[in-house]
């Protein structure tokens, strides 16, 4: 593992948990260089599990040889940042939630017809923005078994920091990809 004590939020590698914008992160013209970010161990464990890659970690101390210790050792040698209490605390303008974050790697999305394949129940969801109805809507969908979700691109990203939290980390597992162009346009899935 590989501690590495900061005593700014401007230090090298840092960026990606204090200066990025959700846009930013999301990286639209690279998108196999987009990121998000996950928060929480129990979060974090269900996006390993998952298969999504880790790249970085924030977290206080206490949380390093604490309810995150198995997760980071897990991880090998992906970073670990750590600061003091007060320090993290003004990244968000509160102590952090749960106090570990993790920026990861954002997956290569799947194609509609690979997600509708063998999918018999799928959720709709067009033009919802809000990240908390986004991680609700996808933690009732795992709660009631749906095969996958397609969003409309006038949704809120699945991957955001909040919707993510609120799934509780269902966004790992039910399959999901952005659905292009109008709703009509599913009628060809059957």
């Amino acid at each position: 593992m590989s501690i590495i004590e900061i005593s700014s939020l401007t230090h090298p590698g840092v960026e990606v948990f204090s200066t990025l914008t959700e846009a930013q992160l999301r990286n639209r013209l690279e998108p196999d260089k987009g990121l998000f970010i996950a928060e929480s161990p129990k979060v974090i464990n269900v996006a390993l599990n998952a298969g999504y890659e880790p790249l970085a970690f924030l977290c206080e101390q206490k949380h390093i040889t604490g309810d995150a210790a198995d997760i980071i050792r897990r991880c090998g040698n992906v970073p670990v940042y750590t600061g003091d209490r007060e320090l993290l605390a003004t990244l968000t303008g509160y102590v952090l939630t749960r106090g570990v974050l993790c920026a990861m790697r954002r997956p290569v999305l799947r194609s509609v017809e690979e997600i509708c394949r063998d999918a018999r129940r799928i959720v709709v969801i067009d033009g919802v923005v809000d990240s908390t109805n986004i991680g609700a809507i996808f933690r009732s969908a795992a709660a009631l078994g749906m095969d996958a979700v397609l969003l409309t691109r006038n949704s809120c990203d699945p991957l955001n920091r909040r919707a993510v939290r609120v799934s509780m980390g269902s966004v790992f597992f039910v399959p999901w990809t952005w659905l292009d162009g109008p709703l009509t346009t599913l009628s060809r899935y059957g």
